[in-house]
C-alpha cells in the first residue's frame, strides 16, 4: 500500500509540473497579445492626431481666403454708392451752370440798370426808329476787321433821318435799322457791329442775348 501511495504522489507531482509550464506559456501569450491590441487601438488616434494639423491648415486657408474676399466685396458694394454720389455731384454742377449764366447775364444787364436822369431824358426825347428794308450792301473784309467787331465799340447817341429812314454812321459806312430799338437798350450804351450768318447786326455787350438786325447803306 505504501508503494502505491508513493507512486500516486509522484504521478500527481508530475502532472502538476507539466501543468504549470503550460499555464505560464498561456499567460505569456496573452500578455504578448495585449501590446498588439493596444498598438492597433493607438493607430487611429495617431492618425487623427496627424490629420489635425492638415485640417487646421486647410481651415486657416479658408478663413484667410474669406478675409481677403471681404475687402473686394466691400469695394464692389461701395462702387454703386460712389457712382451714385458722383452722378449727384455732376447733376448738381450741371444744374448750377444755367444759374451761373443767368446771374452773369443779369449782372451784365444791371451794369446800366441805374441810368442817370440825363440819359433817361435823352432816351425819351429820341423819336421812334423808322425802319429800313434789308439791303445788299457789304463791307470789304479788310475794312470790317479793321473797324468792326466786338473790339470796336462806339456810342450811337442819336440816329438821324436820311431819306425818311433812321440811320447811323460809323467806320465810314451808313447803316439802316431793320429791327426796332430794344426797350432795355439806351442810345448812350456801348454797341458794336458784327457779321453773323451772312447778315450784319448791332449788339450791346450789356445785353448779349439781344441783337438788332441792320443793313449797310451804300
Amino acid at each position: 500500500m505504501k508503494a502505491f501511495g508513493v507512486i500516486s504522489t509522484t504521478a500527481l507531482l508530475l502532472l502538476l509540473g507539466a501543468a504549470v509550464p503550460a499555464f505560464a506559456q498561456e499567460e505569456q501569450r496573452k500578455d504578448e497579445a495585449k501590446p498588439a491590441k493596444q498598438e492597433e487601438k493607438a493607430k487611429p488616434a495617431k492618425q487623427e492626431e496627424a490629420a489635425k494639423p492638415a485640417k487646421q491648415e486647410q481651415q486657416a486657408k479658408q478663413e484667410k481666403s474669406q478675409e481677403q474676399a471681404k475687402p473686394a466685396k466691400r469695394e464692389e458694394a461701395a462702387k454703386p454708392a460712389k457712382q451714385e454720389q458722383q452722378a449727384k455731384q455732376e447733376k448738381q454742377q450741371e444744374q448750377a451752370k444755367p444759374a451761373k449764366h443767368e446771374q452773369g447775364g443779369k449782372a451784365a444787364g444791371q451794369q446800366h440798370a441805374q441810368r442817370t436822369e440825363a440819359e433817361v431824358k435823352h432816351q425819351h426825347e429820341v423819336p421812334a426808329l423808322r425802319l429800313s428794308v434789308r439791303g445788299e450792301g457789304r463791307i470789304p473784309d479788310e475794312r470790317f476787321h479793321a473797324n468792326f467787331g466786338e473790339g470796336h465799340r462806339f456810342v450811337i447817341r442819336e440816329p438821324v433821318l436820311v431819306g425818311g429812314f433812321s440811320r447811323f454812321q460809323y467806320g465810314g459806312f451808313w447803316f439802316g435799322f431793320v429791327n426796332p430799338w430794344p426797350v432795355e437798350w439806351y442810345y448812350t450804351d456801348d454797341v458794336y457791329v458784327d457779321y453773323i450768318d451772312g447778315d450784319y447786326y448791332l449788339l450791346n455787350p450789356y445785353y448779349p442775348e439781344t441783337r438788332v438786325s441792320i443793313s449797310v447803306v451804300l
